[in-house]
């Protein structure tokens, strides 16, 4: 028997949910969900279900294995060895929770996606991460596992989406610090440093972060361990990439200015991190200096694009440039590369050896 439950969505639309169960014996042998917007489509997919389940070939091929979405996600996160991020992880969570998340494998179309994402209410940039987490997982339905999962359906839905605006890429930041934005953020964090005994070095990270190419939370990882001094390298661990967020450990050289960073960090005992400190807190005590020297649009990964940019000006190329950053493609790296000018504009700047010196 079919069912059709209305439901009022946070918009204050009202959906529609219709189910079918065929019982045998007082026990539900097999099981069906789908959401429509309009209760004629809700009542008209119901009627046609019933209709093919009561075909004995019918309630076979729908007792194949068809399972639902969540289904899918659930037996991807146990069964995967490589360990998903946290920010992937609680994308999955949050589809599991979604109505959407009921629909089988074999009812998976290009409409259903398109809709699906198009509905979340978020940025094209954050839509475009969602739906990236969800087809990774269900490209790997059919050739792990043999759900019915239509991969060309997936790569039907990205087209559709990327031309209708629903999802795209973050976009991309030109932001560079200058010199005079530059030492009133140093001087603020070394007064800061000095008169209330702020636990994080900001003027620290901020050299190690222009200097490195590095996000905070590598910088704040990095371990002494990791150092290759005599190579003049480091090895950062997780590496950000769009497929390999964990477990991509890659070296990347240090420029000078780095290393000597790294060096005139003290050694804490029992503290295998160089940059002893919570990711969060540099980005916050970053975002609180702007604010308070009203500086306009800055952010501390901006920093990284003006280290770039001069290794760029400086006539580095880009695959020495690469090697610093971690950077696998020209197309990547060039969103943090703004080269305005020739030569290091930081070359005569005196916050490296006020910072650096023993």
């Amino acid at each position: 028997m079919g069912a059709i439950t209305p439901r009022t969505n946070k918009d204050g639309s009202t959906s529609y949910k219709a189910q079918v169960r065929i019982r045998k014996g007082g026990k539900v042998l097999h099981q069906e969900t789908q959401t429509f917007a309009r209760e004629a489509a809700a009542k008209a997919w119901v009627k046609k279900r019933e209709a093919e389940l009561a075909d004995p070939t019918g309630l076979k091929k729908a007792l194949a294995e068809d399972p639902p979405i969540k289904d899918v996600i659930d037996r991807a996160r146990r069964e995967t060895k490589r360990k998903m991020s946290r920010s992937k992880l609680n994308v999955l969570k949050m589809i599991e929770a979604h109505d959407f998340a009921e629909t089988r494998c074999s009812h998976i179309d290009s409409a259903a996606l398109v809709k699906f994402v198009g509905a979340l209410n978020v940025s094209p940039s954050t839509a475009d991460n969602y739906f990236s987490h969800l087809s990774s997982v269900l490209k790997i339905a059919r050739p792990a596992w043999g759900y019915p999962v239509d991969n060309q359906a997936i790569e039907d839905a990205r087209v559709v989406m990327k031309r209708m605006g629903t999802i795209a890429r973050s976009n991309k930041r030109d932001r560079r610090p200058t010199r005079d934005e530059m030492n009133r953020l140093m001087d603020h964090f070394s007064k800061s440093k000095s008169t209330r005994g702020d636990t994080v070095p900001m003027t620290s990270i901020c050299l190690m972060t222009m200097y490195s190419l590095r996000r905070a939370i590598e910088i704040c990882n990095i371990t002494w361990n990791d150092l290759d001094v005599d190579g003049c390298r480091v090895m950062v661990r997780d590496l950000k990439h769009p497929e390999e967020k964990q477990g991509n450990d890659t070296w990347c050289y240090l420029t000078p200015e780095a290393l000597r960073v790294i060096q005139a960090q003290p050694k804490v005992q029992g503290e295998p991190r160089i940059f002893p400190y919570a990711e969060k807190s540099a980005s916050m005590a970053f975002t609180n200096a702007v604010q308070a020297l009203g500086i306009d649009d800055l952010v501390l990964n901006d920093l990284r694009h003006e280290g770039a940019s001069r290794l760029s000006e400086m006539g580095w190329t880009v695959q020495r440039v690469a090697s610093v950053s971690g950077h696998r493609s020209w197309q990547t790296l060039k969103r943090y590369t703004h080269v305005r000018q020739v030569g290091d504009k930081w070359a005569d700047w005196d916050w490296l050896d006020r910072v650096c010196k023993k």
